[in-house]
């Protein structure tokens, strides 16, 4: 017990150390089954993991490396075959940021690495390179020196499928995706980080996305993608909405101006939260300008994130630029012990024709800022929890107050000032004793009106899409995930949702408090009742939607992933558009990219 005892106090040393470096390593792109595989080896280890919160994603390379690490040194966490081609997975990924030896007073941890990477001269070595190109499993080319270390990959996405629907709006064709691009990755002495992407896409989407995309596309003239910005319209006959043509960019520096204090500056997304949503903020919408700078002290995560975002409501022009505007977000990560984290979110969504400078204060309340400078700009506060108990599972919630008068809630009268979401969700890894069986279920509402606001320029909203969960408001959810990998490179997968929403009537004055891009000074105002009342979930055009895929997919080669998807769409709505049947079964071949399920 004793060696046991030292050999853990010399881990944690290192791994304290290696946090307070100067070392800055990229972040891994937002990955639903990748940030699986992760959050899975943090719930296994019955602790939160010490290089980064996982409440806060993206997640860096250096943090996940660690996990590992930490992993691999417990003797009390028990791995199955597949969790250790996970961790080898894992590491060979961000390779650069595996150590290339351990001291010798973590014996446990030098064994088992040694095992882990055996046949590899150095972690991520290829069994076969050609000539210059794959030296390294994840990278296509890679070069490293004590100075600098670059990584080049190919991304590409190929899909075909065959989708029926009911009815005669897109009854039968053939949806696709053509996405090809490149991924460049690297740094300068591990101090400077920087990351860059770009893709071409050609895709044409499942009939609801259309639908969906009526919604806000914002001209009529223009396509629609789920979280990018400027999208090209593709005419097609067997769709009568379109295809999407679009370039998709994202890149950032990353440097650590204190061994505390981190600073990221680039384009691209965020994500709060632990669940298959967030209610906070998500990846939702299209990238962004961001400048985002984390404190990292003990225990503590401090997030300052401050955004450009694109207010794309009014039409098109070539000639005139889209508006934008700005949102200021401060969150705190607390672990409180082994098992509990707790976070506080605060948002404040601004346009002024300048840069508001009392937002930029990193450590002030947004709410006295609104009230101190008489603005009309829309402050949101939050509160999200997680708790992993018996190395099985994780609880986790997500509370969002948009506006809240307790009285009015007492009063039970569906006053529209009371905005809020709730998300309650939990994981189960390992369920019932079967190895890489995980289950997660969660729930997610929002009431009418919340994250709307007066105008385009201040509310919830970026390039016409919500940057919270994708129904915007008024709307209740429950999610099943299942995910099963019964061997190393196969993976199976099932997304099953029940989703219910209040339609606005398509072309009709109506608000019914589930489109954020209209104003909740349009809001509906029921006869017979007290003005403002009456207001509760799913009120207008009644819809409810049943979903379910099924997805299998093998790695063919590193990141290099074969998938099969059948999928079954049912909506059920008073709105007769939105009254369909949706049977649809693709095949892709998907290089370095990320599988995106649209659950909708």
């Amino acid at each position: 017990m004793g060696n046991m005892f030292t050999s853990r106090v010399a881990l944690a040393l290192v791994l304290l150390t290696s946090g307070l470096t100067w070392a800055q390593s990229q972040k891994i792109p937002l990955n639903s089954d990748y940030y699986h595989l992760i959050d899975r080896l943090e719930i296994k280890q019955g602790q939160w993991a010490s290089g980064f919160h996982s409440s806060v994603k993206p997640y860096s390379r250096q943090g996940v490396v660690q996990l590992t690490d930490s992993i691999l040194s417990d003797p009390f966490v028990r791995l199955s075959p597949v969790d250790r081609f996970t961790v080898r997975y894992l590491r060979d990924d961000s390779w650069e940021w595996v150590p290339k030896v351990y001291a010798d007073t973590v014996p446990l941890l030098q064994l088992r690495t040694s095992e882990l990477h055996a046949g590899q001269k150095h972690p991520g070595d290829s069994q076969r390179s050609w000539g210059p190109f794959y030296n390294k499993k994840s990278d296509l080319y890679s070069y490293e020196n004590p100075d600098f270390d670059i990584h080049v990959n190919p991304v590409a996405n190929f899909s075909y499928g065959a989708e029926f629907n009911s009815g005669d709006l897109g009854k039968s064709f053939n949806p696709y995706i053509n996405s090809r691009g490149l991924e460049i990755r690297g740094s300068i002495r591990k101090r400077l980080s920087f990351y860059t992407f770009l893709t071409d896409n050609q895709i044409l989407y499942p009939r609801y996305i259309w639908e969906y995309g009526s919604q806000y596309s914002g001209a009529s003239n223009m396509g629609f993608a789920p979280s990018e910005g400027f999208v090209k319209r593709i005419p097609t006959g067997d769709a009568p909405l379109g295809g999407a043509d679009f370039l998709s960019a994202r890149g950032y520096i990353s440097f650590n101006a204190l061994k505390i204090i981190n600073i990221q500056f680039g384009h691209d997304r965020n994500f709060f939260g632990n669940g298959y949503r967030s209610l906070l903020f998500s990846d939702n919408s299209s990238p962004y300008l961001f400048l985002k700078i984390s404190t990292r002290l003990g225990r503590f995560l401090y997030t300052n994130l401050l955004t450009e975002l694109q207010n794309n409501q009014r039409a098109f022009s070539t000639t005139v630029p889209i508006a934008q505007k700005y949102t200021a977000i401060h969150h705190l990560s607390v672990n409180i012990g082994k098992h509990i984290n707790i976070g506080l979110f605060e948002a404040e969504v601004f346009s002024r024709s300048q840069l508001e400078l009392n937002y930029f204060n990193p450590i002030i309340f947004y709410r006295f800022v609104e009230s101190y400078r008489g603005s009309v700009d829309n402050a949101l506060i939050g509160l999200d929890f997680k708790a992993n108990f018996a190395g099985h599972f994780m609880a986790y919630s997500q509370l969002m107050l948009d506006e809240f008068k307790i009285s009015e809630l007492r009063a039970g009268k569906g006053s529209w000032v009371n905005k809020f979401a709730v998300q309650v969700g939990m994981k189960y890894i390992d369920a019932f004793g079967i190895p890489n069986l995980d289950l997660q279920a969660e729930m997610n509402l929002a009431r009418p009106y919340t994250y709307s606001h007066r105008t385009g320029q201040t509310n919830y909203v970026n390039y016409n899409q919500p940057l919270a969960h994708p129904l915007g408001a008024n709307f209740r959810e429950g999610l099943a995930i299942i995910r099963y990998q019964p061997l190393n490179r196969w993976n199976l997968t099932g997304t099953f949702g029940l989703m219910m929403y209040g339609a606005d009537p398509l072309g009709e004055n109506y608000n019914f408090g589930g489109d954020l891009l209209k104003s909740y000074e349009s809001r509906y105002n029921w006869p017979g009742k007290a003005p403002d009342t009456g207001h509760y979930i799913g009120q207008g055009r009644k819809t409810l939607v049943s979903y379910g895929d099924i997805r299998l997919s093998f790695m063919l080669k590193h990141n290099l992933f074969i998938d099969l998807q059948q999928m079954m769409r049912k909506s059920d709505s008073q709105t007769e558009r939105l009254k369909y049947n949706t049977s649809s079964t693709s095949f892709a071949l998907r290089w370095n990219l990320p599988y995106r399920t649209l659950v909708l």
